[in-house]
């Protein structure tokens, strides 16, 4: 059975320079990865989900071909023991799609089966998009101040906003307690509801994709605690 992971990382103060280098000299090593079948290194924005970059913390999302391929990896990969050595915080989570639709770089990452979740079991939400570039300040103007509502709203655990590249290919990662609380955020958020018809009616995005996970674990912190803890 595939697995699907993403890690939260953040670097100590005085690593910011390698971590930014890493955004373009990992993906070697990461292209080589025995049984990594996708994977994203991600940039974080100021504040949680600024235009400008927090370059201390950065996220990494992959899907491996199984457990034991991602667990060979995080154990003993020189790449992520760099990691591990220069970061001041590191998180995990293990992830089972319940829902995906849409293309990230032109691939559907998430298209695997997995168990059906329960409404009351914790869930993660991946929203990312690639923004059609006469369209970012429209979409700065009115998807940024509503996704950093989301950090906020009740039943979120975590919330971040992560990206490929500043400004244009831009994604929001949720942590729930519940998949109910979740939708009860989505259906009843005004401000919500206006994002979604503004991006259909102004055709934001060249890309998106929208995905929603059961945590099947989580080890390690996030801004000092394990969320889920």
């Amino acid at each position: 059975m595939p697995l699907t992971t993403l890690s939260i990382l953040t670097l100590r103060p005085d690593q910011r320079r390698w971590g930014f280098a890493q955004m373009g000299t990992a993906q070697r090593p990461l292209q080589r990865v025995p049984g990594l079948r996708f994977q994203k290194l991600l940039g974080s924005g100021a504040g949680g989900f600024g235009a400008l970059p927090n370059l201390r913390r950065y996220g990494f999302m992959a899907v491996w071909d199984d457990e034991a391929a991602a667990q060979a990896f995080f154990d003993g990969h020189p790449l992520w023991q760099q990691y591990r050595q220069r970061t001041t915080a590191l998180w995990t989570a293990r992830l089972a799609p319940i829902k995906a639709h849409g293309l990230w770089d032109g691939q559907t990452p998430f298209d695997y089966a997995t168990e059906p979740s329960a409404p009351d079991e914790p869930v993660l939400v991946l929203t990312r998009a690639s923004i059609r570039l006469l369209k970012t300040p429209r979409f700065w103007r009115y998807v940024a101040p509503v996704s950093a509502t989301i950090a906020d709203a009740p039943g979120v655990r975590a919330a971040i906003g992560l990206g490929e590249l500043p400004v244009v290919r831009q994604a929001t990662v949720s942590l729930w307690e519940s998949a109910r609380a979740m939708q009860d955020y989505a259906y009843r958020s005004e401000k919500h509801k206006e994002v979604i018809r503004l991006t259909r009616q102004e055709d934001w995005y060249g890309e998106e994709l929208f995905a929603r996970f059961r945590v099947l674990g989580t080890e390690g912190v996030w801004d000092g605690r394990n969320p889920l803890g």
